[in-house]
């Protein structure tokens, strides 16, 4: 088994590569050649989860294992990271252990290259201001998944917290000196002349209404991963054109589409594709400048899979991690 750190992911899983490995991830996954359980969680106290996602590749790139992770909400207020956990993955022929890596890193990501493959697939071609809604770790790396996929003109980050958002801003333009970049703490504002909006927070209520949202707009809806988060309200749903990872996680685990569909406003029909449909030409995506598309992140383990699988592969050959018997 070889052993991977985060320093190692970082030299090997970079964002263009994880873009393209996703667009393989999810056409599998639309097609069925996965199998993939419902995540499961446990309280482990307070606020805190552990989380078990398990699944298996059945196609190309054959391989099984599972994600092990805690979601602790109240971390970053103390300069933690709210998830962290490990990745284990089992090779297809004698269902042998071959890898254990740090899977916060991993989610990161295989998260934000989803929704780059996911804007580059909805988003209109003449794209020019994004608004990425939150200061975390998602919003850094959701910056760098949507600068590869379409040419911004102008960067709006939203944060509440001034210190969080002046050092976010920092580290961005030192990261993208030709880059417009600029910080603002009211939502509504900052949606309103967007063209691509990201929701990357831990947020329980809606933050972001659909009377703010104009036609035309592509929203990547990524922070609320259990069905008592919400950060988008009903009317979005309802007036959006909806894409997904995975219908059954999305049906399970996606507070408001689930409150919508009880409360009779919209039904399962709603949700027109799952975005590997799209990828694959099954399903169309955007058909006008003036709908508004809304990708909904849930996050499925074939995403981890696939990333965990090439670096892997990538370790071996370029002899990185600690490789131990077992």
């Amino acid at each position: 088994m070889r052993i991977l750190s985060r320093t190692d992911i970082l030299q090997i899983l970079t964002m263009d590569v994880a873009i393209n490995l996703m667009k393989t991830a999810m056409i599998d996954v639309s097609a069925g050649h996965t199998n993939l359980p419902l995540r499961s969680a446990i309280d482990v106290g307070g606020n805190n989860k552990m989380g078990i996602m398990s699944g298996a590749m059945l196609n190309q790139n054959k391989c099984f294992g599972a994600k092990i992770l805690s979601l602790f909400p109240d971390n970053p207020s103390l300069g933690y990271s709210s998830h962290g956990g490990a990745m284990i993955l089992f090779e297809s022929q004698f269902g042998m252990p071959i890898a254990m890596m740090n899977s916060d890193l991993l989610t990161a990501i295989r998260t934000a290259a989803v929704s780059g493959v996911a804007t580059d697939v909805l988003a209109r071609k003449d794209t020019q201001k994004l608004t990425i809604i939150g200061t975390g770790e998602q919003a850094e790396y959701h910056l760098d998944a949507m600068l590869l996929v379409r040419a911004f003109k102008q960067v709006t980050i939203v944060g509440r917290n001034a210190q969080k958002l002046d050092a976010f801003i920092k580290t961005a333009k030192s990261k993208y000196p030709m880059q417009r970049i600029i910080g603002c703490k009211n939502i509504q504002t900052s949606v309103s002349d967007a063209d691509v909006v990201c929701t990357v927070t831990n947020s329980c209520q809606p933050i972001l209404m659909g009377d703010w949202i104009r036609k035309g707009v592509h929203l990547n809806v990524v922070g609320a991963s259990i069905p008592s988060k919400q950060e988008i309200d009903q009317i979005l749903v309802k007036k959006a054109n909806i894409f997904v990872d995975y219908r059954p996680s999305t049906f399970a685990q996606a507070g408001e589409i689930i409150e919508a569909i009880k409360s009779g406003l919209i039904d399962e029909n709603h949700l027109k594709a799952e975005i590997g449909e799209v990828i694959s030409g099954a399903k169309l995506g955007r058909n006008t400048n003036e709908e508004i598309t809304l990708y909904r992140s849930l996050g499925v383990v074939a995403q981890d899979l696939v990333s965990a699988f090439y670096c892997i592969k990538q370790a071996t050959t370029r002899c990185l991690g600690v490789h131990v018997s077992i």
